[in-house]
């Protein structure tokens, strides 16, 4: 069949998060299965992604989001990838449609989704840098010809922007109004949470070289 779309949902002890961002693709027609990549979490991750009617992939370590993303991906079965963050805040089935309508009808390749409306932090980031967005859908056949991907790290998007250039591709951007995520803050608290900011900017930062 044509057109089926794999979403993948890479996941770092995401298990308070999760929930949410899977009711909402369960809700979604073009969308025939969903796959959680475990990142090696020590916590709920997975059962709640199986409650929550998901495929997972249990990763015994922690290979960081680009090895989970590509994880996904090699199981994937649908002729459409749609990757999406574990812990975003209001997104709706209206705007996954927005993400993959341009890329089911064949008006573009790819597409990247920009927060707008939902917190001042994640906007101003993503106005900044928008092809650092972890909101993408995009023909699977094209991560055939992708490298490096699975090393990246958090630096991932900026490589995916590498490969899609290098393909003579400009992804759709498509506004996700009112959508944020929570930030590693919120997740571990001030001191660890911005540990993981720091490391999270050094590995996109160390892909800089390589674009």
């Amino acid at each position: 069949m044509a057109n089926r779309v794999s979403a993948i949902v890479p996941a770092y002890n995401e298990s308070q998060n999760i929930a949410s961002v899977l009711r909402v693709l369960t809700n979604v027609p073009e969308v025939f299965e969903i796959i959680v990549v475990d990142d090696g979490s020590s916590d709920d991750t997975a059962e709640m992604a199986r409650q929550n009617g998901a495929i997972v992939v249990s990763l015994s370590e922690n290979q960081g989001k680009g090895g989970a993303m590509m994880a996904g991906a090699a199981v994937a079965r649908g002729d459409v990838v749609l990757f999406l963050d574990a812990d975003l805040v209001g997104l709706t089935v209206a705007h996954v449609h927005e993400l993959l309508v341009p890329v089911l009808t064949g008006e573009t390749d790819a597409t990247v989704g920009i927060f707008e409306g939902g917190r001042a932090s994640t906007d101003w980031a993503q106005a900044l840098a928008p092809f650092l967005s972890g909101q993408r859908a995009l023909k699977r056949q094209l991560l055939v010809g992708f490298d490096h991907i699975d090393m990246a790290g958090y630096g991932v998007e900026l490589q995916l922007h590498r490969q899609l250039k290098r393909m003579g591709i400009s992804p759709k951007e498509v506004v996700l109004h009112d959508v944020t995520q929570v930030v590693k803050e919120e997740k571990l608290g001030l001191v660890k949470g911005f540990s993981a900011r720091m490391r999270m900017y050094w590995e996109i930062i160390r892909e800089i070289p390589r674009v």
